[in-house]
């Protein structure tokens, strides 16, 4: 069709209709009809917000696809305004590009991991506990004296007298938002001012786990299977964190406390002057041969579901694919922060577990400065709920009132259930014009 045929049969001048197409005059209700007639087209392929969403759609397939050189907006918006045909058959072929890895990697029990999921399978592997870091930690805790309140001025104390080292207040402890920064040149340890003295002890706490254990880091590091350089750096800054950890909470004492407390999160943390985030890493990592702990799961999630923590010492089945699952308690934590829930949830292989979740913010102090907001989530197996206050008052023994959750929607095994937001891989859907089902996805159930 000629643009001259194509503007008589609109009733407009030719002009007018370039002018159009070249988004130089807009559409109005009229002639918006008379094309969606005409054309057989819907009305969002021709207006703005329809071409807004395409665009998108579009930058995320050339983001996966381009990492290294993405596409700029200008000229994706020029390919779906010259071509819209082509960009949406992009847009599909990249979404049926995603499907198939997806599948595959469930299929293949892995999938292409990113540093940070290297790192958390290095942990993983060791049940999140390093026994030589870990006794490294106590030993300096005893040798120091380490204790509730005084351990900033004592890891001070050792940061000058062990290495010549200064600790510092200032702005230069956070450019960009820094907590920490080592002038190794000037032996001057700079931290953000903003921070609270038992942060302060966890940031002199990580860098001496460099002064004084480098060679370790590096050894533990070298056991992995990482497979570049970022995964390396992260590797080791994961290990320093975790020696910190076992300065400020040594693991006798700690482990002490944490049975006499019944593990109660909140009493612990005001106990050793630490987060709650904090404490409940740590009640993760209990897994020393000889005195292990209860078993925990640790995890570390956001409002929109993504996973930036997950740490397990028991069986509970952490997904990499398909998201995590809504009827899980730590989405409930958001809704009253600071408020401590609990679940006796169940998971699709009729494993029961008691979680606890509590939602926890951080900030770097001052009004309008962006801040963190996170859900945490500790859970063990049913079979240790007793020796945790919170399984108090609960009834473990009622199978029918625990909460069936699953490790993520694509690859849950649950056939109906309610709240599902993708179907599963590889699991055919119940499919039926005649009846409607309560549960979206509805599968077919194996024989």
């Amino acid at each position: 069709m000629t643009q001259a045929g194509l503007a008589r049969d609109l009733g407009i001048s030719p002009s007018y209709l370039n002018q159009i197409e070249h988004d130089r005059r807009p559409l109005t209700p009229s002639v918006l009809h008379r094309i969606v007639e005409l054309l057989a087209v819907s009305p969002d392929a021709l207006l703005a917000d329809g071409r807004a969403r395409l665009v998108a759609e579009l930058e995320d397939a050339a983001t996966d696809a381009l990492e290294g050189d993405p596409l700029g907006p200008d000229e994706l918006r020029d390919l779906v305004a010259r071509a819209p045909r082509v960009a949406r058959a992009l847009v599909v072929l990249h979404r049926k590009h995603r499907a198939a890895v997806e599948q595959a990697a469930v299929l293949a029990g892995d999938g292409r991991s990113t540093p940070y999921e290297e790192v958390r399978d290095f942990f993983f592997d060791r049940d999140n506990y390093v026994d030589q870091l870990d006794r490294a930690g106590e030993r300096l805790a005893d040798d120091e004296g380490v204790e509730p309140g005084r351990a900033r001025s004592l890891l001070a104390g050792r940061l000058s007298r062990r290495h010549g080292v200064e600790v510092r207040e200032d702005e230069r402890g956070a450019p960009g938002g820094m907590m920490r920064t080592f002038d190794a040149e000037a032996r001057v340890l700079h931290l953000a001012p903003e921070l609270r003295p038992a942060q302060q002890a966890f940031q002199m706490a990580t860098q001496l786990a460099y002064l004084e254990h480098r060679g370790l880091l590096d050894d533990l590091v070298a056991r992995g299977r990482f497979g570049g350089g970022e995964a390396l750096s992260l590797a080791r800054i994961g290990l320093a964190n975790y020696f910190a950890g076992a300065v400020l909470m040594p693991y006798k004492r700690f482990r002490s406390a944490a049975d006499e407390a019944r593990h109660d999160v909140e009493q612990l943390s005001s106990h050793f002057d630490a987060g709650f985030e904090s404490v409940c890493h740590r009640l993760s990592t209990l897994q020393r041969p000889e005195a292990r702990g209860v078993p925990f799961a640790f995890v570390r999630v956001d409002r929109a579901g993504n996973m930036s923590k997950r740490q397990t010492a028991s069986s509970f089945r952490l997904s990499r694919i398909g998201g995590t699952c809504p009827l899980w308690v730590v989405f409930e934590a958001f809704s009253e922060p600071g408020r401590v829930f609990r679940q006796v949830a169940e998971m699709p292989d009729g494993r029961r577990y008691l979680w606890i979740a509590r939602a926890v913010r951080s900030g770097q102090g001052g009004f309008g400065r962006p801040g963190k907001t996170f859900a945490v989530g500790l859970g063990c197996e049913l079979q240790h709920a007793r020796r945790l206050v919170y399984g108090d008052g609960l009834d473990l023994t009622d199978r029918g009132s625990a909460m069936p959750i699953g490790p993520g929607c694509k690859v849950c095994d649950r056939p109906s259930c309610p709240q599902r937001a993708f179907p599963a891989i590889g699991r055919p859907l119940l499919v039926d014009e005649a009846t409607a089902s309560f549960a979206p996805y509805a599968a077919v159930i194996p024989p």
